[in-house]
């Protein structure tokens, strides 16, 4: 097994099968092997094999049943929009290795639209950042952010490629406290295309993100540019509740709702 030692074996057998699927060594839908193929490979009762394989089936890994064989299934990472919660803590909650490449820090002046969202004068100084993100060292989100002035001026102090921007800005009392994110479709352009190494016009998530400090002022604007086959969302409400994330109204207004995610 090439799985680490350490662990319960039905835990460290789990981990080998996710690693096979995810590899394509158990190719998307295919059966995988009998759980007696699997005893005698690894060398063990049916119990930690049987186990493994549930909690595959629970993690949505595995389909079938009722006399029908498991078939593998790849699971696109799902980014919850509920927590206050980083691209990096994100990937790391869900095991998977985060990594970025900083294409620009800068100092700019805002453009109209942006001026307007973070409610500032036309021409303004911001921050911009542009950054490439990674999962498991593949291309997965293009993150353009564009800061007010007195949090993105602490971008020049730290190094962008080391992590988690938003745990650098809190550390240095910057106020990130909640955010409302607005989610639709786009083509790829020629700069995405070729940062996200796909073809031009191919279609992404976008997640244009709005964050607020604690007393509601706009701090961020970001435009977050997926591969739908990277991540997805989850959106959560309540009956009586608030729903976590809207779709804008047709005259362009945004929804009253908000999120709790920045990332």
């Amino acid at each position: 097994m090439k799985t680490s030692e350490d662990g319960p074996l039905h835990q460290r057998l789990g981990a080998e099968f996710r690693r096979r699927i995810e590899a394509g060594e158990w190719p998307e839908g295919r059966p995988v092997p009998s759980e007696a193929q699997l005893c005698e490979e690894f060398g063990t009762s049916r119990g930690p094999v049987r186990q493994a394989l549930a909690q595959l089936r629970a993690e949505g890994r595995l389909v079938g049943g009722r006399g029908k064989p498991p078939v593998a299934r790849r699971v696109t990472p799902s980014q919850p929009f509920d927590s206050l919660m980083s691209f990096t803590q994100w990937a790391r909650s869900i095991g998977r290795e985060p990594g970025q490449f900083t294409v620009e820090v800068a100092r700019h002046r805002a453009t109209a639209d942006t001026a307007d969202r973070l409610g500032l004068e036309e021409g303004a100084p911001v921050v911009d950042l542009v950054r490439l993100r990674h999962l498991d060292g593949v291309p997965a989100m293009i993150e353009r952010s564009t800061f007010v002035l007195d949090a993105g001026v602490h971008l020049f102090s730290v190094d962008p490629d080391a992590g988690s921007v938003y745990e650098a800005l809190i550390e240095r009392g910057v106020d990130l406290h909640h955010a409302r994110h607005t989610i639709d479709a786009i083509a790829a352009d020629t700069e995405d295309a070729e940062l996200l190494g796909v073809a031009a016009g191919q279609p992404l998530l976008r997640v244009r993100r709005l964050a607020y400090t604690g007393d509601g002022t706009p701090v961020e604007y970001a435009d977050d540019r997926y591969l739908p086959a990277m991540a997805t969302f989850t959106i959560e409400n309540t009956v009586g509740g608030h729903t976590v994330a809207g779709r804008d109204r047709s005259d362009g207004t945004a929804p009253r709702t908000t999120s709790e995610e920045p990332s």
